[in-house]
């Protein structure tokens, strides 16, 4: 089974602050997973060891069977792409459509081939309207569509999303979860970073909770916001349907509008 793991691996950066401690993770290809915790807990440090981005310090990662000290970040980049929050630190191509097509023709795809793989994730993230655009001079949320669709074309085998839905509207949040979709379909791995609960809890089966550079619990939705002291350690917050329902005294458990409803009309009937 492709993997990625994090076997025992710690990172301190050169000025000497250690970001992360003792990590041991696995996240098989099919998977898609959440990160979450509070600012400095050390997601984006943990997830940038996972595209060769960051080495470990002690420890090692594994890509499939790649040990990442023995690739370049653009090697690994081939499997393993990374989605940045700002799409503003990844984008510098003067169109769209070159922007896209910068990977492949980085790994020397045919002309043809660049251009089919480039309408094909443009279609995917539905920004084929803006392909003659400058990518500076479109919305702010289509620009983050753009980087999606640039790391896409390649088919890498995992994807990385840095805060996917920041900045975002409805559509564009709508797009994300039909972009989740497709790459369950596709058998593409996803690791997100994000503060979105409510996009975690509507969209990803296992969450990861990190706090004070650990991994503290990892499980699914229901078990990481269903645990106070999760909660509490991460500094992460339930759902606001969750908060209402232990306002209301219906479990710690409820992740949606609709489980809210059924817990007030269970206690109704009771």
């Amino acid at each position: 089974m492709k993997q990625i793991i994090l076997d025992h691996v710690s990172f301190r950066y050169p000025n000497g602050f250690l970001a992360n401690e003792d990590l041991n993770l696995t996240v098989s290809q099919e998977e898609q997973v959440a990160i979450v915790g509070q600012n400095g807990a050390g997601k984006t440090t943990a997830v940038k060891l996972m595209n060769g981005l960051n080495k470990p310090t002690e420890g090692t990662v594994f890509i499939n069977d790649m040990d990442t000290k023995n690739y370049t970040t653009a090697q690994i980049a081939k499997f393993v792409g990374y989605v940045f929050q700002n799409p503003d630190d990844q984008i510098f191509n003067q169109t769209v459509y070159d922007e896209i097509a910068y990977m492949p023709k980085y790994y020397k795809y045919t002309e043809k081939e660049t251009k089919r793989r480039v309408d094909e994730a443009a279609d995917v993230m539905q920004i084929r309207e803006y392909l003659k655009s400058n990518p500076y001079e479109i919305p702010y949320t289509i620009r983050k569509l753009v980087t999606i669709a640039a790391i896409l074309v390649v088919r890498p085998e995992y994807i990385i999303l840095d805060e996917p839905t920041a900045g975002q509207d409805l559509r564009g949040i709508r797009l994300l979860e039909e972009l989740l979709s497709y790459l369950r379909e596709q058998k593409i791995g996803v690791v997100t970073i994000t503060h979105d609960m409510e996009f975690v809890a509507d969209n990803f089966r296992r969450v990861v909770a990190m706090a004070n550079k650990h991994i503290i619990a990892d499980g699914s939705a229901r078990e990481i916001f269903s645990r106070d002291e999760v909660i509490k350690e991460s500094k992460i917050k339930r759902t606001e349907m969750g908060m209402v329902a232990k306002e209301l005294g219906l479990g710690n458990d409820i992740l949606n509008p609709k489980e809210l409803a059924d817990a007030a009309e269970r206690r109704l009937r009771s």
